[in-house]
């Protein structure tokens, strides 16, 4: 692509993960950045809200449109204008720059604990020991880089609490990045779906540079029918609420399931779909403002 359209949209940084997913899956949305960045006179000023950069290969007709009906539907789904940021934004053409040069450059390798490091598959990177598990990704229109703090919190629970040898699911698998992560610390089978068609092979294709045998498919938790030892649901806490029946069916008796995607604040209506569920609370994990909860099955 010779050029590009550069659209900067002022957002709260807590849910940029949120807003990428929307843009990847509404937009003509080739990679998105948050920024935090000043602009003077009459451009932008950056806030703590933050600047997600999103780049397009074209300008969509009703861009104004298209961003305020998802942050209307996004408000009925209980988020307040302070957790959404102002979604004020600038569109500009970009012929002269290269949109994916750019994009990469911002990414990094991430060591998300002593053991497990998500190294971009562009940089070369040499581990600091034998016991170190790398993960290559190439996250193409997926989400899920393994940077966001809700994807750490969910590998960091996979280190602590998946057994080897474990039967594993990913809801909402994305890049795939968590069920490569779980095959690498030992899971015997590792099962990630998706209801988003496009992600479903760029999974296969880091599952594939990984050495990383997982099965990937368009799914939903309510279709599946296997039961597992660990599930991951990395998820909007409200769709976490909506789909609770669903993943408790595909636990085994003694699984062990990580909810992750809640900010801080939503807990209360995540613990309220566990109580309805009759699930139980192991434990907590937190990074920043976001909290990853460990659950079982209630024992009768």
């Amino acid at each position: 692509m010779a050029g590009y359209f550069e659209l900067q949209l002022r957002i709260n940084p807590q849910i940029e993960d949120v807003v990428s997913e929307f843009c990847f899956a509404n937009l003509p949305c080739r990679g998105v950045i948050l920024a935090e960045e000043t602009y003077k006179d009459l451009e932008m000023i950056s806030t703590t809200e933050g600047t997600l950069k999103i780049f397009l290969t074209s300008e969509p007709d009703d861009l104004a449109n298209i961003l305020q009906g998802e942050r209307s539907l996004l408000k009925t789904r209980g988020f307040s204008d302070d957790e959404l940021g102002s979604w004020e934004y600038l569109i500009s053409d970009k012929p002269d720059e290269d949109w994916s040069k750019k994009w990469k450059e911002k990414w990094d390798v991430t060591h998300v604990s002593e053991k497990i490091t998500v190294v971009p598959d562009w940089i070369d990177y040499k581990p600091k020991n034998s016991n170190e598990i790398i993960i290559k990704l190439e996250p193409g229109c997926a989400f899920g880089t393994g940077t966001h703090q809700t994807t750490q919190l969910c590998m960091k629970a996979q280190e602590k609490y998946m057994q080897k040898s474990s039967r594993m699911a990913d809801i909402g698998t994305g890049s795939g990045i968590l069920a490569i992560c779980a095959k690498k610390l030992g899971a015997s089978y590792v099962y990630g779906c998706d209801n988003d068609e496009t992600v479903i092979d760029v999974a296969n294709e880091n599952a594939l540079k990984n050495n990383a045998e997982c099965t990937f498919e368009l799914n939903t938790a309510d279709k599946i029918t296997e039961k597992f030892d660990f599930v991951c649901a990395n998820i909007l806490h409200n769709v976490l609420a909506e789909i609770m029946g669903d993943l408790k069916n595909i636990m085994d008796s003694k699984a062990i399931m990580v909810l992750s995607g809640i900010l801080d604040e939503k807990k209360p209506v995540v613990l309220e779909a566990l109580q309805k569920h009759n699930l139980e609370l192991l434990g907590e994990m937190h990074q920043d403002q976001w909290v990853a909860l460990i659950v079982k099955k209630m024992i009768k």
